[in-house]
């Protein structure tokens, strides 16, 4: 950032210092290469380039399902981020090598383009929310997803000045991430229901994790009570995480994407889980316009019963009435499809169907360090986040 974008919460203030991506490159003695979104951290970076690198040095270009797999074997669950990170880029030069798009190897497409919810709304006051997303829905989106930070009262307040500013057709996303996390101003469980309640009639399509992401048994239990339609699912490590959230009946929407969730092989199995158990998923997309593509590529593969939502990030480089600008989310790949009301269509070219330009690495170098940090008021902290994740938070040393 030009200079650090400051966002008072409830309890505190959050200070945007810069964004960070990933991607990796893999490339073939004929110089044919593919790429793959991953996750933006340095733990994800050293794990490719010390760990994984040479295991596929001398491998014949082919089908890499089995790859994660094999990782996972040889590195354990550490390795399951970046994993998914290499065989995301193993199937684009699949698909390169032998003409077609990823899909002809997912299942093929049953969707031709796939829905998308404009997503901004990082703290600001109640009128700045309800401004925001009367503005980004004026490109179309049926959905808009914010994070509520002002205080219980301020929170339903600015649902009610969104819905005002929306109309009555436009669903309301709540991302309750900093909920449980504004140190002693944090909501109990008896708060998030009085919330939730209280905006229950307001049309919110769902409130995402209102809850700490550990607790199934809260999950479950606030599902039960049929307030708003709950979602979850970001925080998950591996595939099981998600099976136990849906099939625990923790969620009305699951989420993940395939930069920290295991590629298309993670993906494809935990659609599969809420495909069989008829529990609705909505991508959690928040990194460049290449996991953008990858994302709704996979989703592609799954009905719209399944694959509901794709979240697309409204950055302000793409309207200066939002959030914060990130310019190389597009720069990075500027043949990427754009939504038009709401829809995202498919690119048809082989492997992934985009261009990555690697001129961005020149333009946009590395600047280590965290890309967030918080101060709490009580206590008294201040913790960084390292990596384009929510959790951990970290010591400012630690990053």
């Amino acid at each position: 950032m030009s200079s650090p974008v400051r966002l008072p919460f409830y309890g505190g203030e959050r200070s945007i210092l810069k964004r960070d991506a990933l991607y990796v490159k893999v490339s073939t003695d004929s110089g044919l290469c593919g790429f793959g979104p991953g996750a933006a951290s340095e733990t994800t970076a050293a794990m490719v380039n010390d760990g994984l690198r040479e295991l596929l040095v001398g491998r014949e270009v082919g089908d890499p399902s089995g790859f994660p797999a094999e990782i996972l074997a040889k590195f354990g669950s550490k390795a399951f981020v970046a994993a998914g990170a290499v065989e995301l880029a193993l199937y684009d030069l699949w698909g390169k090598a032998e003409g077609c798009s990823v899909t002809d190897f997912l299942g093929e497409r049953k969707q031709d383009a796939v829905r998308c919810y404009g997503s901004a709304g990082m703290y600001q006051s109640a009128e700045e929310y309800a401004a925001e997303a009367a503005a980004v829905c004026e490109a179309g989106y049926v959905a808009y997803k914010y994070r509520p930070a002002l205080g219980p009262e301020e929170d339903v307040r600015t649902v009610e000045l969104m819905r005002e500013a929306l109309g009555p057709d436009v669903g309301i996303c709540m991302d309750a991430h900093a909920w449980w996390r504004m140190g002693d101003k944090s909501y109990g469980a008896e708060t998030i229901e009085e919330v939730a309640r209280a905006v229950s009639n307001l049309g919110v399509t769902w409130l995402e994790e209102p809850l700490p992401v550990e607790d199934r048994a809260a999950y479950a239990a606030f599902r039960d009570k049929k307030i708003v339609p709950v979602a979850a699912g970001e925080h998950e490590h591996d595939v099981e995480g998600f099976r136990e959230l849906v099939e625990g009946g923790c969620v009305d929407f699951a989420q993940a994407d395939v930069s920290h969730h295991g590629g298309f092989s993670g993906l494809s199995e935990i659609l599969g889980i809420c495909e069989s158990s008829k529990v609705a998923f909505a991508f959690h997309n928040w990194g460049t316009a290449l996991e953008t593509v990858a994302d709704a590529l996979i989703g592609s593969c799954f009905t719209r019963e399944t694959a509901a939502w794709l979240e697309y990030p409204e950055y302000a480089h793409r309207d200066s009435r939002v959030m914060y600008p990130y310019a190389l989310s597009d720069e990075l790949v500027p043949d990427a499809p754009r939504p038009v009301n709401g829809e995202l269509a498919l690119p048809d070219g082989p492997g992934l169907g985009v261009t990555v330009d690697e001129r961005m690495l020149e333009k946009y170098p590395y600047q280590p360090g965290p890309w967030s940090i918080f101060e709490l008021e009580s206590p008294p902290s201040k913790l960084a986040l390292s990596g384009d994740h929510a959790l951990p938070w970290a010591d400012e040393e630690g990053g």
